[in-house]
């Protein structure tokens, strides 16, 4: 076991509960630690409930002694995106107007995990209300990617991905309207994943737009991942993977109709992954796809996601938007006053894309895509138009999708797996094999 507690993955910490190694105040407390000393510059989190987490730890700690563990994630740290409610402390969807707000119930995401036996560390940094990709927040402070400093973690999960990469929990929960859990995932060099959007109960979650959000996990590693992912969809336990897994797996690659700055690193990750599944044994083909064109749908994604936030945003505060920062009132003023024949647009090109769903998947058994064009940029550049424009497209569909790190020099670069609404077992399993799949 390593000494430096905070390094453990979930799969690490489980066996070494079992075998008396350490236990959850341990790993608790190292976590708090390092919270302490790192999370100052990194800004990944906006509450740190010690007291919680300690007696959750302690409880989990006396199940170990007692041989009765509740599962593969007794003990195992992790923190929630400032958007999940939990009583006793704040949900703020990282906005001042909901500063002061204290939820009187649990969200279902955080009670599955909770009683699976993980232990609270407190809640992430995001960007403000989710609408947006860097998590440049402010009111909580710009959240650095802890692979390099002044840069963006991504967003809407900023916080998520950098506590995650830089330990500060072994796992956290993030969401995802258009690419919010798998884009900063990317950005950070760790693994996030998506369920089938109707396989998760959203209550409890500040809404952006309950067409498109969907809540997900992120984690070092394609087991902690998986078993993580199992617990929040209610199964007995994770899928297996096989060696053979890749053996005549079908993975289909879609052509984009333009591929506006897709930076040299993730072309190569991209072919170099295709690459790789063909020498496991995988079939990869080039599919047609006419109806999917990345900008178009992006942007058809983007205006649902500020018309229909902006309807919960105005029910909650007013049309005046008191508490909300200039910009974000300006993004949601703009989805208010959208035109009917827009809406009706978008929402039209939307569901026509998720019509199509089925034949899309007819012939592969997943997807593989680049999850962003291009990696992560200096918090003083403008962000790039373009960074959902694959991402988006598991939304659309309402599919499961997961996103992996790919090896490179540089700044972490990244691929995801889409699969057929329903699939996320096969998902799952995916992700175990991902541990292996470089290797």
């Amino acid at each position: 076991m390593h000494p430096d507690l905070t390094l453990l993955t979930a799969a690490d910490l489980h066996q070494a509960y079992g075998l008396g190694q350490t236990d959850p105040v341990a790993v608790t407390r190292a976590h708090l630690a390092r919270i302490a000393q790192r999370d100052p510059k990194l800004h990944a989190f906006v509450h740190v409930c010690s007291e919680l987490a300690l007696q959750q730890a302690g409880a989990s700690a006396q199940r170990w002694a007692k041989g009765q563990p509740l599962g593969p994630l007794d003990g195992v740290v992790m923190a929630l995106k400032d958007n999940i409610d939990v009583v006793g402390m704040p949900c703020t969807a990282g906005t001042a107007a909901y500063a002061q707000r204290w939820p009187q119930q649990d969200a279902p995401v955080y009670i599955k995990l909770r009683d699976a036996g993980m232990v609270l560390l407190g809640k992430l940094n995001m960007h403000e209300a989710a609408l947006g990709a860097t998590t440049d927040n402010p009111v909580y402070g710009r959240c650095i990617n802890p692979r390099r400093e002044g840069y963006t973690p991504g967003g809407s999960s900023g916080g998520s991905a950098a506590a995650v990469a830089d330990h500060l929990c072994t796992l956290a929960m993030g969401t995802d309207t258009m690419g919010s859990v798998r884009i900063p995932a990317a950005y950070c060099g760790v693994l996030g994943l998506i369920p089938t959007r109707q396989r998760l109960n959203m209550q409890g979650i500040v809404p952006l737009s309950p067409t498109l959000d969907v809540a997900g996990p992120l984690a070092r590693t394609g087991r902690d991942l998986a078993e993580a992912a199992a617990c929040l969809l209610g199964l007995s336990q994770a899928p297996e993977s096989s060696a053979d897994i890749w053996q005549g797996l079908r993975v289909g690659i879609l052509s984009p109709a333009e591929v506006p700055d897709m930076a040299p690193a993730v072309m190569q990750a991209w072919q170099n992954t295709q690459a790789r599944l063909q020498t496991r044994g995988a079939q990869v083909r080039t599919m047609p796809w006419p109806v999917w064109v990345p900008a178009a749908s992006r942007l058809h994604a983007l205006l649902m996601s500020e018309w229909e936030g902006a309807e919960y945003w105005m029910d909650a505060l007013g049309p005046e938007l008191t508490g909300l920062s200039p910009g974000l009132q300006k993004m949601l003023n703009y989805g208010a006053k959208l035109s009917p024949e827009k809406r009706a647009t978008s929402r039209s090109a939307i569901l026509d894309m998720r019509a199509q769903t089925g034949e899309l998947f007819a012939d592969v058994d997943v997807l593989l895509l680049p999850t962003t064009p291009h990696t992560s940029f200096a918090h003083t550049e403008a962000a790039p138009a373009s960074q959902a424009d694959w991402a988006c497209l598991a939304n659309i569909l309402g599919a499961p999708a997961l996103s992996f790190p790919c090896p490179t020099d540089g700044l972490p670069v990244s691929c995801q797996w889409l699969a057929a609404p329903g699939q996320d077992e096969k998902l799952l399993s995916l992700a175990c094999a991902m541990d292996s799949f470089w290797l």
